[in-house]
């Protein structure tokens, strides 16, 4: 699910069956022995400035936080690249292998229970009866609560949409969380806000069946537009440059609520489109986790990993070029909002969210 991380980060995408692209680590020699941290792409590809790329990027920092560490990846391009992708780090007796992205949960456990003694890790996963993979989840439903009260803020329509690359978990908890902070809105302000793509109750909504079909996504938003919404959030990798692009073509009429990484850095061109972004902190678990495995620290599987807004593990990026736009009573009320969930005082559920 991904494109480019921002930051410079230059990368030759290479295809399955490649020899994986290998990136130095950081400057200096170390009296550590080196660490080899293999990571296995979904199929969005490693720029795809979204899901993979944010995996990517903390691999990198991770080699510089610690010399010894060695960051290297293999692009699948389909599903069916999984398994032998994973097996391909095995064979190179890699000491730390990742795979990105929970539809690489059934490959991954395949994988890690027939090596029993290699460490894996998985992004948007957790593997029952795995003690050598560690998981590392995100309660994205928190930090799109925020953002479903926000977009029911700031609409001129009073309409309001999202759509996934797909009908998997990591994809639908955005929207769950998105549908419920709209509605917490209406609750409160006594509105009448609608959404589209998505009714929670019966889990079913619109979806781009990818997450690299830019077109896909154009046509999904302008039938939204058409429908009367202004602010939209794709949670689909890189389909979600088509929503993008319905806004830049729109003169302003049209805002768009970006995920996985700060839009404003991952997709520069099209900052001043972007509301703001539900960021999952997916390069700071993965260089976390990378780091303390360099480091010698076991990676355990249970409880692993989860992100939520108390330890920034998912968050709001700021609204930067739309910082003036948004009211700043809207501001305020998004800021107790957020504390107001980190405290317990409002309760954001999902059945898609990690257990």
């Amino acid at each position: 699910m991904a494109i480019l991380a921002a930051g410079g980060l230059t990368l030759a995408a290479a295809a399955c069956g490649d020899a994986p692209d290998e990136s130095p680590s950081g400057g200096g020699a170390s009296a550590a022995p080196a660490y080899s941290a293999c990571m296995v792409t979904d199929t969005g590809g490693i720029d795809d400035r979204s899901f993979n790329a944010s995996a990517w990027a903390g691999m990198q920092a991770a080699a510089d936080d610690q010399d010894n560490v060695k960051p290297k990846y293999v692009a699948s391009t389909a599903e069916a690249d999984y398994e032998p992708n994973l097996r391909q780090f095995v064979n190179q007796k890699c000491d730390f292998i990742l795979a990105v992205g929970g539809l690489m949960a059934t490959a991954t456990e395949k994988v890690a229970k027939a090596n029993p003694d290699q460490q894996f890790a998985i992004v948007d996963g957790a593997i029952q009866g795995a003690g050598n993979v560690y998981p590392m989840q995100f309660a994205t439903e928190q930090a799109a609560f925020l953002a479903g009260y926000l977009a029911a803020g700031y609409t001129k329509t009073g309409t309001v949409a999202t759509y996934g690359g797909l009908s998997i978990p990591p994809v639908t908890v955005f929207m769950d969380g998105f549908v419920d902070g709209v509605a917490y809105y209406n609750k409160q302000k006594s509105k009448s806000v609608k959404v589209l793509g998505w009714d929670k109750a019966k889990q079913n909504g619109t979806f781009a069946d990818n997450f690299g079909d830019q077109n896909k996504g154009k046509s999904i938003t302008n039938t939204f537009v058409a429908q009367g919404a202004d602010v939209v959030m794709p949670v689909a990798g890189g389909t979600g440059l088509g929503t993008a692009d319905v806004a830049k073509a729109s003169g302003g009429k049209v805002s768009v609520i970006w995920v996985d990484q700060d839009g404003c850095k991952s997709a520069e061109q099209y900052c001043d489109v972007f509301l703001t972004t539900v960021v999952k902190n997916i390069n700071e678990a993965v260089k976390e986790a990378v780091v303390n495995g360099a480091s010698g620290q076991p990676l355990a599987a249970d409880p692993g990993y989860v992100g939520t807004l108390e330890n920034n593990g998912v968050s709001l990026a700021p609204y930067n070029q739309f910082d003036g736009k948004v009211d700043a009573g809207l501001k305020g009320e998004v800021d107790k909002l957020k504390q107001d969930i980190i405290d317990g005082t409002v309760k954001v559920e999902s059945a898609n969210a990690p257990k």
